[in-house]
């Protein structure tokens, strides 16, 4: 009885006829009916004890048949991934062919799958480092920044500076008009904060208690509000007091207020370690960044369009996310920044078709080195997970349901960076 059969309809496609043995038949129509009988209920027969020929009188033969397909369809075709080494990346769009005489059943099966890649040299990748030092300032910037956060609001008879607190009143108007929430009394603001609209903290840096001007500024194209996105608006403004954060002494008893620590140094000197670690860090993933572009420029082959659509897929989602977080909906994105949705997934396409190809690298490199998840990683990449949601463990590994394979899948290939690194000559 002949195997199925392979014929390549593209480089990363291919078609199988899969032919359904007699033997392999008839075990899938008792299995079939096996699961059948059980639900059905005729007058003298207790439940699963009909007879076969009963059943088929009454419910036919095709109930049966149609049963067992379901259950011969897949094995049938997971034997032929097996047979010809295929690695599938989508489901397969399946069809039962017409019988002929004497021939057994044939399922086609029409599937995308992955390219073949034969892998060159990848140990050894010349990489460049770019270590980066940690300076006193940058260490001494921290250390403020651990006093900002217990500083106290006093009064400042001077005129206003970035960092310092304002309490202001303001009326705005749009080509005369005022519009809604654009008027207070009594408003607190620091100067130097990013969430103001550009030009109005700006615009009052400069004045000087009970001093009252007029400031003009412009609402961002993705502000939340849509009504306002970017408009001009004209604000008088009156500054009714200037209010200045006044630091703690940096001392010993600093530290141990902010820290463990005994000593302002020794909180200077964990500053530091933590700094070199994030720099190390950094160093790190730059070297990994180089890692993968090297990969990605010395292959060439094929990729599965089903992947890179998939990719397009996300990063339109991710977009759209973004898009949601300042409070415009997609469509008005696309409409302001005068792009279509077809005109973005084109504009897309090239980097989506990057990390298909290094994902597709990766992944051969760690099967090739047999790089896997560990279970320690995945409950400790779980435990991160609940974390940065605020939910128990349990419940995001149930949220992600068969996504925990993808979640492992990432693991492996951020060690196979990692191995990549390892491996390399870094100067």
């Amino acid at each position: 009885m002949p195997d199925s059969t392979l014929t390549k309809l593209a480089p990363t496609q291919v078609e199988l006829v899969i032919p359904i043995l007699p033997d392999e038949m008839r075990q899938a129509e008792e299995r079939a009916f096996r699961r059948l009988v059980k639900k059905v209920k005729l007058p003298g027969f207790r439940p699963g004890k009909v007879p076969r020929k009963l059943f088929e009188q009454t419910y036919g033969t095709q109930t049966i048949t149609e049963e067992a397909m379901e259950d011969v369809v897949p094995a049938v075709y997971a034997k032929a991934v097996r047979e010809h080494d295929l690695a599938p990346v989508d489901r397969p769009k399946m069809e039962l062919l017409p019988e002929e005489d004497g021939q057994p059943k044939r399922v086609k099966a029409v599937v995308d799958v992955r390219p073949q890649i034969v892998l060159g040299e990848y140990k050894g990748l010349a990489l460049k480092a770019v270590p980066t030092a940690v300076t006193d300032a940058e260490v001494e910037n921290a250390l403020h920044s651990l006093a900002r956060d217990r500083a106290t609001l006093v009064p400042a008879e001077r005129a206003a500076r970035e960092g310092d607190v304002v309490t202001l009143d303001y009326d705005g108007t749009i080509d005369g008009e005022r519009f809604d929430r654009g008027s207070a009394a009594g408003a607190q603001m620091q100067l130097g904060e990013s969430r103001f609209i550009p030009g109005f903290a700006e615009g009052i840096a400069g004045m000087s208690p009970e001093e009252t001007k007029e400031i003009s500024a412009t609402f961002p194209l993705d502000y939340e509000r849509q009504e306002l996105a970017g408009k001009s608006a004209t604000f008088k403004v009156t500054l009714r007091e200037v209010k200045e954060l006044e630091l703690p002494p940096l001392d010993d008893a600093f530290a141990q207020a902010v820290s463990q620590h005994q000593t302002l140094d020794d909180l200077r000197a964990d500053i530091r370690r933590r700094l070199e670690a994030v720099a190390k860090a950094r160093e790190r993933r730059d070297l990994g960044n180089q890692a993968v572009e090297q990969l990605i420029g010395g292959y060439d082959f094929p990729l599965p369009e089903v992947l890179v659509e998939r990719e397009i897929d996300g990063m339109l989602r991710d977009a759209e996310a973004s898009a949601a977080r300042v409070g415009v909906p997609f469509d008005q994105y696309l409409e302001r920044t005068g792009k279509t949705l077809e005109g973005l997934r084109q504009e897309l396409r090239p980097e989506a078709q990057r990390r298909v190809k290094a994902t597709l690298l990766l992944e051969e490199i760690a099967k090739a080195e047999e790089i896997r998840a560990t279970p320690g990683e995945l409950k400790t990449e779980l435990a991160s997970l609940a974390r940065q949601y605020g939910q128990p463990v349990e419940r995001v590994r149930q949220a992600l349901g068969n996504n925990v394979l993808s979640l492992m899948d990432g693991i492996a290939r951020t060690k196979t960076v990692e191995f990549l690194v390892d491996h390399a000559n870094v100067a």
